[in-house]
């Protein structure tokens, strides 16, 4: 076993960062990616102005802002009938005052393409990790199905950066604290016209039950129903769900007709989670494979970046010299447990005070009491905007130690 690697498994915000990162600090580092490539739709697609400065630190902003992408100084919402700003990102500490929308692909290319640069970085695609290898009571690598046969990396350390449906916790065998979540979103893709809101984020309608993000020539719409209520709303038939959706979009009605079938639209099942332990020896969990977030605030790639950050910053020194110990991965975790716990917090929160309105009610009620309150006092739009902004606890890329890699074409120092 080479004492001086790390396996990564996924090849998400959180796999590639901590690849770019562990790369840049001279650490051999593979990631494996069970798919082809990066193209999968209705992602989160939104890096946030902490993401921003970590990128800013690494040299690699000016690159990634070249890319097509549309700013969100502001997150705006429909309250009463009148938009109101709920997040305002322009008191930020920040290179960015403003989340960046960009295809999720576009982005994870970037990062692999940079973390390339370092010859002691590789990344493997469609290599579907299948088994993970113990020694003794520690993980000691893995092994992987690939279109040519089985592929095996032993390695000091595994990370599993494989999303919410890690493969890698579920074979380290880790125990996932569940709180659940009362909601799904339909996503839909509807044309972009020049005469359409001018905001890059919104939550519309009366009920709050429309979110949609501007990429550019289209939109990206969320219908917010009920868990589990998909077949319901299949049954009840297309014409009725877009009458639905039509009543609390802003766009105009007509533009519904773009959903032709089911086939364009798509659930996503909001839940909440989080490992009781994200560790054990030989191995580590971040991201979504720690965690996973509720959409609400687009927390969940920021904190899988943090994560990586985190990570990188603690790990980096004694995987290079040989010296990774079980207090090193038990310091990531302390290090990102707050900022994971009182984010969910929030969410739940927001999540179950609405749930008692509805159940009060029998039915859907208005928009959540802390829009209400923003709706009263635009000062706290600045206070939302640090906490999507930024979170409860930013990360900031350290001053590395000598590394043995050495970038290819002038990579950043």
């Amino acid at each position: 076993m080479n004492h001086r690697t790390c396996c990564v498994v996924g090849a998400g915000p959180a796999g590639l960062m901590l690849g770019l990162l562990l790369a840049r600090a001279g650490v051999d580092v593979t990631v494996l990616e069970k798919h082809g490539d990066f193209l999968r739709d209705f992602r989160g697609d939104t890096i946030h102005p902490s993401t921003l400065e970590v990128m800013h630190e690494l040299g690699l902003l000016d690159g990634l802002l070249k890319l097509p992408h549309t700013q969100a100084p502001r997150l705006h919402a429909e309250i009463d009938g009148k938009d109101i700003t709920i997040a305002d990102f322009s008191r930020l500490p920040t290179k960015c005052r403003f989340i960046a929308f960009m295809p999720q692909w576009d982005f994870l290319d970037y990062v692999a393409r940079e973390a390339a640069r370092f010859p002691n970085f590789r990344l493997i695609t469609q290599a579907a990790v299948t088994e993970l290898i113990e020694q003794g009571d520690r993980i000691a690598g893995v092994r992987a199905a690939m279109p040519g046969g089985e592929l095996e990396i032993r390695t000091a350390l595994v990370v599993g950066a494989d999303g919410r449906n890690s493969i890698v916790r579920e074979k380290a065998g880790l125990e996932i604290e569940r709180f659940g979540s009362p909601r799904d979103v339909l996503w839909t893709k509807l044309s972009h016209r020049p005469d359409d809101p001018p905001f890059v984020m919104g939550h519309g309608g009366p009920r709050q039950g429309f979110v949609m993000i501007d990429r550019g020539d289209y939109w990206q719409c969320g219908y917010v129903v009920r868990k589990g209520s998909f077949d319901d709303v299949k049954a009840a038939g297309l014409d009725a769900f877009r009458a639905a959706v039509a009543s609390i979009s802003p766009l105009p009605p007509e533009r519904m007709d773009e959903v032709r079938t089911w086939d364009d639209v798509h659930v996503l099942s909001i839940r909440i989670d989080r490992l009781r332990s994200w560790w054990r020896p030989g191995l580590l969990c971040i991201g979504d494979a720690a965690h996973a977030m509720s959409p609400i605030g687009g927390f969940g790639v920021n904190l899988a970046i943090q994560d990586a950050v985190a990570a990188a910053n603690i790990l980096a020194a004694p995987l290079r010299d040989g010296r990774l110990a079980d207090k090193h991965l038990a310091a990531v975790e302390a290090r990102r447990s707050f900022p994971t716990k009182a984010t969910q917090k929030v969410q739940l929160m927001m999540q179950r005070s609405r749930s008692k309105r509805e159940a009060a009610d029998g039915k859907q009620s208005g928009p959540p009491s802390f829009m209400r309150r923003l709706a009263r006092w635009p000062v706290l739009a600045h206070l939302a905007g640090r906490l999507v902004g930024l979170g409860f606890r930013s990360e900031h890329v350290q001053e590395r130690a000598p590394r043995v890699a050495r970038a290819r074409d002038g990579a950043p120092a």
